[in-house]
């Protein structure tokens, strides 16, 4: 079957809720728990390391953009891969990403599922964890339209948060609020052993951890199949989406980095709770925990979104089974987001069995929460591979594109490199070494099926 027999999706999304999609894919629990271990390995420099992946993250969301313009629709990333680099591509790029969120959506209700024990420690973990998923579930059958708003809103909350927390920094920073009038200044960046104290290693080292923390940003694509007018949606959701997760990132690490010395992080907690403590908020431990309560919910609820678009694209593909591409009453594919919720709800009972008969499995949980980083980057090559093909395929197009990439094909070239480099540097860290041979497993296995179950067309290839 090709792509172009699947159904239609309806196109019942607002652009403003399309770029919160995109900002609630890209802006997730790693940002507010996961910013000191990136801190960890490189200093103050993290500032640069975040800026470099938004940089390089800026160069494949406007391949995406530019091939997005001229044909939008639903899982676009992966019919770019088919269509400008190879089947194996596109099959690689969809099951990619239905791992990846499936390993991600069961880490998030696992995550939630502790949020929730701050206001009630003797809530039962099974139960809350069953009705998260079912409420998530819920959600994404209902329609576009209503996942559209849900996830609208928690991606609210989240900004909302970040742009109070930098303000109250720069008061901290600029004018000594909550430090007893004495302005903390940019001291803090250079003066604990420098601003570059992991050195080459440590820059490249914590770029594995941003990379994973800037993962669902090509979002964009999936939900370009349901937004209403989509040329226009496309390039303004690109152009402000990218700003705005650098305004985000390096704006809310600027302001860690700069009020708390970089070495004593650690012991501080979770610096959003301390920045909000610092200037006079008592109830920053109970706000922070909303927000990442909802930042956990967010990251499920847009991983079911986007994998369960997936799994219908293969089923229609002959790639999975036939049942996922159904499309229900209110034209959503109801059974695969089933089948991802499912896949979600085995992962958090396995883990919950796993956690009760040995303590120690945490350790394996991270690896495998790990493990979804390669496979996620393996959108961001193929958008890279295909846009070349495209260009190359369709100068006529071109002339008259008015949303191209700039300086084509060196900005290309230089994003694909920096992100083979990153991966190289995954398998030299060893805190990060078995996550990225996980994941590279799952890629060598799916490639492995993909050869099997199309060695007829491969031969007369």
């Amino acid at each position: 079957m090709s792509k172009h027999d699947a159904p239609e999706l309806s196109r019942t999304m607002t652009a403003g809720q399309m770029e919160m999609i995109s900002l609630g894919g890209a802006i997730g629990v790693g940002l507010f728990m996961g910013s000191t271990s990136t801190i960890k390995w490189t200093g103050p420099s993290v500032l640069l390391a975040y800026a470099f992946v938004g940089l390089i993250l800026y160069i494949v969301m406007r391949a995406l953009g530019e091939m997005i313009y001229i044909n939008p629709g639903t899982g676009s990333f992966a019919d770019y891969a088919t269509e400008y680099v190879h089947p194996l591509a596109g099959y690689l790029a969809k099951w990619a990403n239905v791992f990846e969120y499936i390993v991600v959506g069961m880490s998030e209700v696992v995550a939630a599922t502790e949020y929730l024990k701050y206001w009630w420690p003797h809530l039962n973990t099974w139960f809350a964890g069953i009705i998260i998923i079912v409420f998530l579930v819920l959600a994404n059958l209902a329609s576009a339209k209503a996942y559209g708003s849900l996830e609208f809103w928690f991606a609210m909350i989240k900004v909302v948060t970040i742009i109070m927390m930098i303000l109250l920094g720069f008061m901290v920073i600029f004018f000594g609020f909550g430090n007893g009038g004495h302005p903390t200044g940019f001291s803090n960046l250079w003066a604990h052993g420098g601003f570059f104290t992991g050195g080459v290693k440590g820059f490249f080292f914590s770029m594995s951890i941003i990379v994973g923390s800037y993962e669902g940003i090509e979002l964009l694509g999936i939900s370009a199949g349901e937004v209403a007018n989509p040329q226009n949606a496309i390039v303004k959701s690109v152009k402000s989406v990218l700003l705005r997760i650098l305004i985000f990132y390096v704006g809310a690490i600027f302001v860690i980095v700069t009020i708390y010395p970089w070495n004593k992080l650690s012991a501080v907690g979770s610096p959003f709770v301390s920045t909000f403590a610092k200037v006079g908020i008592t109830a920053a431990a109970s706000i922070i925990n909303f927000v990442v309560l909802t930042a956990a919910l967010s990251g499920a609820n847009s991983g079911i979104y986007s994998s369960s678009r997936m799994l219908f694209k293969l089923a229609h593909e002959g790639d999975a089974p036939k049942i996922f591409g159904r499309l229900s009453k209110r034209i959503v594919p109801d059974a695969a987001i089933l089948g991802i919720s499912g896949g979600i709800l085995i992962g958090f009972l396995l883990n919950m069995i796993a956690t009760m008969y040995n303590k120690s499995t945490s350790d394996l949980f991270v690896v495998v929460f790990s493990s979804s980083v390669l496979p996620g980057m393996i959108p961001w090559f193929v958008i890279l591979l295909a846009e070349l093909k495209f260009r190359h395929n369709n100068p006529e197009l071109m002339k008259e594109h008015p949303f191209k990439l700039p300086l084509y094909p060196l900005s290309n070239y230089f994003a694909f490199v920096m992100l083979v480099v990153i991966v190289i540097f995954m398998f030299i860290n060893p805190d990060t070494r078995v996550s990225v041979i996980v994941g590279a497993a799952v890629l060598i296995i799916a490639t492995i099926v993909y050869c099997l179950r199309h060695k007829s067309t491969l031969s007369s290839r």
